[in-house]
């Protein structure tokens, strides 16, 4: 039976809300989640992982197994630190980014969007300022327009952020009597813009939050989706005390077991476990009985050696297709991780504005509005190969060129 959708009515307690829901909004990306799942439609919108290289058979049989000789434990309540030996295997994953950590310092947390949250929850006053780069991941400039803070934007080029306009940014909100709680990066295979933070410029821009006392928030979801299997020195290599670290198992496991987590300065981290404690008690203690029984009986990193070669196929499906089909003066980062390109199209154009169109032709995208908290980036937009076949990009791409193209000859 199909319950009726009631007739819409005002909300009768939009004068109980607290001042800061005001900027909570839904973000662009999920209110594309009903169209792009329509199977007619290329969705190259959403990050989801393709997750076909996973052991399904072998995971089941040790999900059942942990359940039947420790389901007691996994089934109950658990602290809010974490698993202990989860702990520990976490800080073997980082160590291949040259981060030494203590598993006292991680705290486990339901996805790293949570340690985010609490994060910011924990730094960020209304009215303080956090820098990121522009564009940034929208999950972040979530949490932080719901805890009322404001960000700047920082220019990035085909190497990452560039500190000349960091070290200008943070002078100029000193300038401004304004407080800069935070920097909030994402290093490698950026989201959107897929490209990395190059090298030499890593040890630089800790030195410059260092001197202008703003903690570093590190976001490396991608770090170990590189495709010519190196991995980059992690900020939090290069500073323990003043680098926040953010991890997670959604882009190199499972998303849906909503395993992340925060390495953190001790002092630090004691406030995130009572933060963990008010939020949700406890993270998931199945969930992480998964992860960590992944992680000692399967031979993890050549799965992530599969997962980047199938990200590599799929990054190359897009690029050529993008060469092929996309109209003259459009341009494009090439990443060399991760799972997006992003893309500047011709003057004239409103990729917002355009997308509704778009999905008329059965293609979705994400704009690039929602990665910029002014909503700026009108001539942009976020394509991503990580889920859709090969074949399915060329399609896409294909499909998007051609509503491009008669937008520049409206």
């Amino acid at each position: 039976m199909t319950v009726p959708v009631p007739p819409y009515v005002p909300d009768p307690h939009r004068d109980r809300y607290a001042v800061r829901t005001a900027g909570m909004t839904a973000s662009e990306i999920r209110a594309l989640f009903s169209v792009a799942g329509r199977p007619e439609v290329v969705s190259l919108a959403g990050g989801m992982p393709n997750l076909a290289a996973l052991p399904l058979g072998t995971l089941s049989a040790q999900v059942a197994r942990i359940i039947a000789e420790d389901g007691l434990t996994a089934l109950q309540y658990a602290s809010a630190h974490g698993l202990p030996l989860l702990r520990e295997q976490i800080c073997d994953v980082m160590a291949l980014e040259g981060i030494t950590a203590h598993p006292d310092d991680v705290v486990v947390t339901v996805g790293s969007q949570m340690g985010l949250d609490l994060v910011t929850r924990l730094f960020c006053d209304p009215g303080d300022v956090v820098v990121a780069e522009g564009p940034s991941y929208v999950g972040a400039l979530g949490s932080f327009a719901a805890y009322q803070a404001q960000v700047v934007h920082v220019a990035m080029d085909e190497h990452g952020m560039v500190p000349q306009e960091l070290r200008a940014a943070l002078r100029e909100a000193a300038n401004a009597g304004q407080r800069v709680k935070l920097l909030y990066t994402i290093p490698n295979f950026h989201n959107p813009s897929g490209v990395t933070l190059a090298a030499g410029r890593r040890a630089e821009i800790v030195e410059i939050c260092r001197a202008y006392d703003v903690l570093v928030v590190e976001d490396n979801p991608y770090g170990l989706l590189g495709f010519d299997g190196r991995t980059h020195p992690a900020l939090r290599s290069l500073d323990p005390v003043n680098v926040v670290y953010l991890g997670s198992f959604s882009k190199t496991f499972a998303p849906g077991l909503r395993v992340g987590w925060v390495l953190a300065p001790r002092a630090v981290r004691e406030k995130l476990v009572l933060a963990m404690e008010s939020a949700t008690l406890c993270p998931p203690t199945l969930n992480q009985m998964i992860v960590s029984r992944y992680l000692a009986t399967h031979d993890w990193q050549g799965r992530i050696s599969v997962f980047r070669e199938d990200y590599r196929e799929r990054r190359d499906a897009m690029l050529a297709a993008l060469e092929r089909y996309m109209p003259p003066g459009c341009t494009w980062t090439v990443p060399d991780g991760g799972f997006y390109v992003w893309v500047t199209v011709p003057e004239g154009v409103d990729t917002k504005a355009m997308l509704p169109r778009a999905v008329a032709a059965r293609v979705a995208y994400a704009s690039g509005s929602g990665f910029y908290a002014d909503k700026s980036g009108g001539r942009r937009l976020r394509l991503s190969y990580c889920y859709p076949t090969p074949e399915r990009i060329r399609e896409g791409v294909r499909r998007l060129a051609a509503v491009l193209e008669s937008e520049l000859s409206r």
